[in-house]
């Protein structure tokens, strides 16, 4: 059964997603960075390190949200980001930080749907998503529709968030994640139910080798998974 931000309501989980984000698009990026002590930024500076010897031309930045994973492809250089989000709060909010930062000519953000993406065949030289696969409807058909839209050779790069396995870090994790991080998101934000989400939608995420499993089902090869912070996210690559 799907893991749903709202469920007391009637809507699938796409549009429930789409719906939190609208509802906590202006203080996301704040929250981001607060709930994660600022070590999210980390964790998207080495994804990207990741890329630069594939010196990418044009990059897709799927789950986009604000741009912030658009914004630090930026240090490989390439000629374009375009970045996709199925919430226009989100995107919006985005808009205006590129514009603040005049970056519009090299990123452009798109509303769209992650599992039906609006490109052709083999367009990408790489597709990078952070903390947006688990938000998926449909993992498997996000997953193949990306093989789909990047070019023969080209990388993929997700970071998500994943499920600590040492002691006592684990329990200290568990402990934060269920009653801390929901607690100061519902005041902040002013959504009661986004933050639950939150470690409900991690729980149930298939992480590490069982990711694996499905991102090699999905065509990709040479997959690795790499923990990051003793393992609250991994890096996971793949190649067309």
């Amino acid at each position: 059964m799907a893991v749903l931000p709202y469920k007391e309501e009637q809507l699938g989980k796409k549009e429930q997603v789409a719906k939190m984000f609208d509802n906590i698009s202006r203080r996301y990026d704040l929250l981001n960075h607060v709930l994660s002590f600022g070590v999210d930024i980390i964790w998207r500076k080495k994804a990207i390190k990741m890329l630069k010897p594939e010196q990418p031309n044009l990059i897709l930045d799927i789950a986009t949200g604000t741009g912030d994973f658009a914004i630090e492809a930026l240090a490989l250089n390439p000629e374009k980001v375009i970045g996709v989000d199925i919430s226009e709060g989100m995107l919006a909010v985005g808009r205006k930080k590129l514009a603040k930062m005049g970056l519009t000519d090299k990123i452009e953000l798109q509303l769209g749907d992650s599992e039906k993406l609006l490109f052709s065949d083999n367009k990408f030289d790489a597709i990078i998503v952070s903390f947006g696969v688990r938000n998926f409807e449909n993992l498997e058909k996000g997953l193949e529709d990306m093989y789909r839209v990047l070019k023969p050779g080209g990388t993929t790069v997700i970071v998500e968030f994943s499920k600590p396995t040492v002691f006592p870090f684990r329990q200290l994790y568990n402990f934060y994640f269920r009653y801390i991080l929901p607690l100061i998101g519902k005041i902040i934000s002013k959504d009661n139910s986004a933050y639950s989400y939150l470690p409900e939608s991690v729980q149930a995420f298939p992480c590490g080798e069982k990711f694996l499993e499905i991102f090699n089902k999905a065509g990709f090869k040479n997959t690795i998974c790499r923990p990051l912070t003793f393992g609250i996210s991994s890096i996971y690559v793949g190649q067309k």
